[in-house]
């Protein structure tokens, strides 16, 4: 690990400030920790979002949005939200193991957008809005591809709302070693439709499948998604599993889904 000082706002105000000032913001540092571990990054200043007490907690606004501050940890969620949202808590639930689960944040896993992690697809299947300490941007603009997102240099994310559907479910198909889903999906049901997110199988990241949106928008139940296919072409392949898996694992996860949703 390369030396570096290290910055402990207690202010949001503070917090943009020093990240403003060159500072790299660290919320549950469940990526960026081994990353400086690995040498792979230097960042020189490190800013701890932990104390920053605005940031952490669960709410609902006048909408009846569930609003989630960007540095509540995996934990906080699952415990929280488990009447409120029970398809978002058991995903949160489900990340990691308890130490992850602990530390990690909701703002920090958006920020870093790992192509298999868990949050993108209940932010997108959500249709969420991610709020920054600048702007407010729907989840369908934000995820840019494998770990890229909207968010620009200076910008941090402050807080997660969450419309809250009729019925949802999260379904993912787990990496034994890594605790990452190889494939996993997330199922929204609302008054105008259904939003289907996956995560873990595309080469560019999180994605809605459109196809299957359409099919259960008219009839929620597994069957409406018989015979439809995920394209494999733009599918991860690696040591777990080739692209004609993965694309295979995005149709058996989602009528799990579904059918645990239903």
């Amino acid at each position: 690990m390369y030396a570096f000082e290290i910055e402990r706002p207690t202010t949001l105000q503070d917090a943009v400030a020093a990240i403003a000032g060159g500072g790299q913001a660290l919320s549950g540092g469940q990526t960026l920790i081994p990353t400086l571990k690995a040498r792979l990054a230097d960042p020189g200043k490190l800013v701890s979002l932990h104390g920053v007490a605005e940031l952490k907690g669960v709410c609902t606004d006048d909408d009846g949005r569930i609003c989630i501050g960007a540095a509540t940890t995996h934990a906080t969620v699952a415990r929280e939200l488990a009447g409120s949202y029970p398809g978002l808590a058991s995903l949160a639930a489900r990340i990691g193991d308890p130490a992850v689960r602990n530390r990690g944040t909701i703002g920090g896993s958006l920020a870093n957008n790992d192509p298999s992690a868990c949050y993108p697809a209940g932010a997108l299947a959500s249709g969420a809005t991610i709020v920054t300490n600048t702007r407010e941007i729907a989840a369908d603009d934000y995820f840019h591809g494998m770990f890229a997102t909207a968010l620009e240099e200076d910008e941090i994310i402050t807080e997660v709302k969450f419309p809250v559907p009729r019925a949802a479910a999260y379904e993912k198909f787990i990496q034994p070693a890594s605790r990452f889903p190889l494939v996993a999906v997330f199922v929204a049901k609302f008054d105008d439709g259904v939003r289907v997110a996956i995560t873990g199988a595309s080469e560019t990241g999180v994605f809605r499948w459109t196809e299957a949106e359409a099919a259960l928008s008219s009839d929620f139940s597994a069957g409406a998604l018989d015979g439809l296919r995920v394209d494999p072409d733009h599918m991860i392949a690696d040591l777990h599993g080739d692209k004609a898996y993965r694309a295979h694992l995005c149709a058996v996860m989602t009528k799990r889904a579904v059918t645990a949703a239903a």
